[in-house]
């Protein structure tokens, strides 16, 4: 303390030293939230490994035996080896190809363009309603109506030679690829729907102003649509696009109950042959290795297409 004279008066004056070190947060207060956060994840985490990890290791290990469900020998990669060498593995994944990009070209494509034309308009919510019927409909539901529609003294091949044009007539889900090709087509009109709804909330997302301003500027029709409205759905086409090719590397149950992978096992997705291979043929260690391929393919695109939209908002806000 330091003592100060001005005229009769003393004030004394306290001096405060300041170390040149920053105060730091206690220790025990990082450890205890720490704690806390570790166990609000720990349920989650215990979940997804007992529902995830665990079986795509139990599986992993199956698929290193020849097990028919009564006896099993290690047999090591011979599973996989035998897909490299499998015709009917290698038409199953070209098939997967197939419906990747048939439901990333149809059902988003139509989803986003219906969403834009019909989000402003008087009429939209009739449009909207109509498309998104179908989509509440199970796989089942749909299967059966279409097998209705598509088989060969179907709906289609009725009306086609009631108009004149019976020479358009074809047996729909017999020959591969339109087998695969009417498929794809069927999902497109139930999945459609869940597109649209997801991009209709993306829209509701974009500020007016922006909108008009661009107007002002002279963007309109297509041009407006490209340079304005696609980039603004850009975190909703993220999340369409990706379940968009999870759902369609798990085709399955429309396969099934149109085609059953016929005919033979022309039109099988990956998901399909796991079944055939376990649960027909049985033969649980080759089925296993198709299941650990499938959730390969699955992991990997989807974490390469995240890893690639990610990326440039990264570099934007860097």
């Amino acid at each position: 303390m330091e003592v100060l004279t001005s005229g009769a008066k003393t004030v004394p004056r306290t001096t405060t030293r300041r170390s040149g070190n920053p105060a730091r947060v206690p220790r025990h207060g990082g450890v205890r939230r720490a704690a806390w956060v570790g166990a609000f994840l720990a349920p989650a985490v215990a979940l997804v490994a007992a529902l995830l990890v665990v079986p795509f290791a139990v599986t992993s290990y199956r698929s290193l035996f020849d097990d028919n469900g009564i006896t099993a020998r290690f047999v090591g990669l011979a599973n996989y080896r035998a897909l490299l060498t499998d015709p009917d593995f290698g038409r199953s994944l070209l098939n997967t190809v197939m419906w990747v990009v048939g439901t990333l070209v149809l059902p988003v494509l139509l989803g986003l363009v219906l969403a834009v034309l019909t989000h402003s308009v008087r009429w939209g919510v009739v449009a909207r309603t109509a498309v998104v019927i179908p989509y509440a409909l199970s796989g089942s539901a749909t299967a059966l109506l279409w097998t209705y529609l598509l088989k060969s003294d179907g709906a289609v091949n009725q009306t086609l030679h009631a108009i004149g044009l019976g020479a358009w007539q074809h047996d729909w889900l017999l020959h591969w690829p339109l087998n695969t090709i009417v498929m794809i087509v069927a999902t497109t009109w139930q999945s459609t729907g869940a597109a649209l709804l997801l991009f209709l909330i993306g829209l509701q997302t974009i500020p007016t102003e922006t909108i008009e301003a661009a107007k002002i500027d002279g963007a309109q029709g297509l041009q407006l649509f490209l340079k304005v409205i696609v980039p603004q759905l850009r975190p909703m086409t993220v999340v369409v696009v990706g379940m968009s090719i999870v759902n369609s590397l798990k085709t399955f149950d429309i396969v099934w109950l149109l085609t059953q992978g016929g005919p033979g096992t022309a039109s099988e997705t990956l998901a399909l042959t796991m079944y055939r291979q376990t649960f027909t043929l049985n033969r649980y260690g080759y089925g296993a290795a198709v299941s650990v391929v499938l959730t390969a393919v699955v992991v990997a695109a989807s974490w390469l297409y995240l890893r690639r939209q990610v990326q440039p908002q990264r570099g934007g806000v860097a």
